[in-house]
């Protein structure tokens, strides 16, 4: 059966193989860029299959029409992926309002917006499946990237209450989670850094910034598979409401949950005491 995929940002990373991929196997994709010039491939490749429509997920006012647009263009869309999305990184004091405002506008505000133009029209159809490409960042937090860690921790807070809002009228909603992978996120414009303070250098978010830089530095994500498992996971029933993608990804997570329960019943009789009598 061929689906329609909408997915933002599909000039590169997950969103250029998930595009790649989902054409290659007969089905269609509606993709957002900033730049269309920068997928002129795809659409020559797949004039039938393939649409692209210019959008900024910052530019608030434009996401309605273009979602619009979108369903419009194959008459139901199956699958909304919310992709669009970079990493923010450095300190926090050394970041500028217009950093801080940018990095939660991309990674989610322009999401959700994305998504509260997508439900109605899920709605009408009988529904569908909403995809959010988040990160390990989303369940663990390291020195030297709060923003970003805070974008992805309210996306998936949005999306987990989304998921139980809409199971009524048969919207899925699968967050995914992967760990490092060589994309185009950390190799060119999909990584930033805020401002390089020197206190900071020796810090652990010294480090960071070095690792970042250092071309040496290899993922152990595979890029093929992890948007393999993403595509299959738009036909399970229900819908996973998250997946984990890589073994680094595996690890924090699961580092990070069992700290945080013991931390919790490390707490367990203090909070029962405050319980009014």
């Amino acid at each position: 059966m061929t689906h329609t995929w909408f997915i933002t940002a599909v000039n590169s990373g997950f969103g250029r193989e998930m595009s790649e991929q989902l054409l290659a196997r007969g089905h269609r994709v509606v993709g957002t860029v900033r730049e269309l010039q920068s997928v002129d491939d795809l659409r020559e490749r797949y004039p039938e299959s393939f649409r692209r429509l210019p959008l900024d997920v910052t530019d608030i006012a434009a996401i309605p029409n273009v979602v619009r647009q979108a369903f419009a263009e194959y008459g139901r869309i199956d699958v909304v992926m919310n992709n669009a999305g970079y990493g923010l990184f450095g300190p926090a004091e050394g970041l500028t309002s217009e950093q801080i405002r940018d990095q939660i506008d991309t990674n989610l505000v322009g999401p959700i917006h994305v998504t509260r133009a997508a439900l109605p029209h899920l709605r009408a159809q009988g529904g569908g499946r909403i995809v959010a490409m988040s990160t390990y960042g989303g369940q663990a937090a390291h020195p030297g990237a709060s923003l970003y860690h805070a974008s992805k921790w309210g996306l998936e807070g949005f999306f987990e209450s989304l998921a139980a809002e809409v199971a009524f009228f048969d919207i899925g909603v699968t967050i995914v989670e992967p760990g490092s992978v060589r994309t185009a996120f950390r190799c060119t414009a999909g990584a930033r850094m805020g401002a390089d303070l020197p206190a900071y250098k020796d810090s652990p978010i010294g480090a960071l910034r070095a690792r970042l830089a250092d071309p040496a530095f290899a993922p152990n994500g595979d890029l093929e598979k992890m948007v393999r498992v993403i595509i299959a996971s738009a036909h399970e029933t229900p819908a996973p409401r998250r997946i984990v993608l890589g073994t680094d990804a595996y690890n924090m997570i699961h580092k990070a949950l069992s700290e945080r329960l013991a931390g919790l019943e490390a707490q367990k009789q203090q909070a029962l005491s405050t319980d009014s009598a």
